[in-house]
């Protein structure tokens, strides 16, 4: 697999997002997760990305106890800003001193000294941005935190942040049916000399052609609840008219729809996107892994994007209460 650069450092073309170790995509297996992280270090990805809510703490966890004695080979991204209340749920909290208490609890849980990449997981409504970039400016100056990112944000939180401390990753959802970045987020880091990396290139597994029959989909998978309009019975039987010439490209090129769904996110941008897919499957992050070999032609890059895009696919990326919510949303 080829490198590419985010920020100052220099990592496998495709990295893996760890959250379906853990959580969102029904259970999985430690044993086989663990199994999955050494074999991923070992077929080329250097680039990790987990998060404090991903489990509550059990993936930062999990990675380690199963990779803490290879920290040198991998750059490490995690993420703050979502926190449990003393109600017991998830909510949005940008506070400083939860920032601070978050990192201390990963960098412990993560078994290291220092998060390469530490992302503000998302903008909390009701702390301005510049007070939660202090922060993590703070735990770059103690030495706790080597870079800062941004999670789903829009432009202008990304200029306000920027101006406080220098932002070195946004984190987005990006593939060929979520175009949000295009609109204006993907100009924005090209100015500001920002990387981007973007989450669920795979459109949350459709774009594999894997997700043919709903029923399969576990309680508590994100696509039965935040994820769901897409999967919509209705919606989801017009988005799978897509699939078929999909799938006849893909086998025109010699790869699989998966492979096929990341190669057009890598030739985004002049090729300078890491795109970041997540699974919990050995044989699907080997399968991953080869797509950061596969160059498509302009032509092809072209066919795709007119066969599947925001006006072609049918729902939104979340339901109606979440979406109100995200600043990325807002470019």
């Amino acid at each position: 697999m080829h490198t590419r650069t985010v920020g100052p450092f220099t990592v496998s073309a495709v990295g893996l997002g760890c959250m379906s170790m853990s959580w969102g995509y029904g259970q999985a297996d430690d044993a086989t997760s663990e199994r999955l992280l050494q074999e991923a270090l070992d077929a080329g990805y250097s680039f990790l990305d987990t998060a404090a809510m991903y489990g509550m703490g059990h993936n930062e966890s999990l990675i380690g106890r199963s990779l803490s004695h290879r920290r040198d080979e991998f750059i490490l991204a995690s993420k703050c800003g979502i926190a449990r209340g003393e109600d017991g749920n998830l909510s949005v909290d940008g506070r400083p001193e939860i920032i601070k208490r978050t990192c201390e609890q990963s960098l412990q849980r993560l078994q290291t000294d220092v998060i390469d990449l530490y992302y503000l997981h998302r903008l909390d409504p009701d702390v301005p941005v510049e007070e939660s970039v202090g922060a993590l400016a703070e735990l770059v100056a103690e030495g706790k935190v080597r870079t800062i990112g941004l999670s789903e944000v829009s432009s202008d939180t990304l200029r306000r942040a920027h101006a406080v401390h220098p932002i070195t990753a946004v984190q987005s959802e990006y593939s060929l049916w979520v175009r949000t970045p295009e609109r204006r987020m993907l100009a924005t880091c090209r100015e500001l000399g920002v990387s981007f990396v973007p989450f669920s290139p795979l459109g949350r597994g459709f774009l594999t052609g894997c997700a043919r029959d709903l029923n399969h989909l576990e309680e508590d998978d994100i696509r039965t609840n935040v994820a769901r309009p897409r999967f919509e019975p209705d919606n989801f039987a017009a988005n799978q008219q897509l699939l078929a010439p999909f799938g006849e490209i893909a086998r025109q090129q010699g790869c699989s729809m998966a492979q096929l769904a990341i190669a057009w996110v890598l030739a985004r941008e002049a090729g300078t996107l890491v795109p970041i897919p997540g699974t919990k499957h050995i044989e699907y992050m080997r399968e991953n892994a080869a797509a950061g070999d596969i160059r498509l032609e302009p032509a092809v890059v072209a066919q795709l994007d007119q066969l599947i895009n925001e006006q072609t696919v049918q729902g939104e990326r979340y339901n109606a209460q979440l979406m109100a919510t995200i600043d990325s949303e807002r470019d």
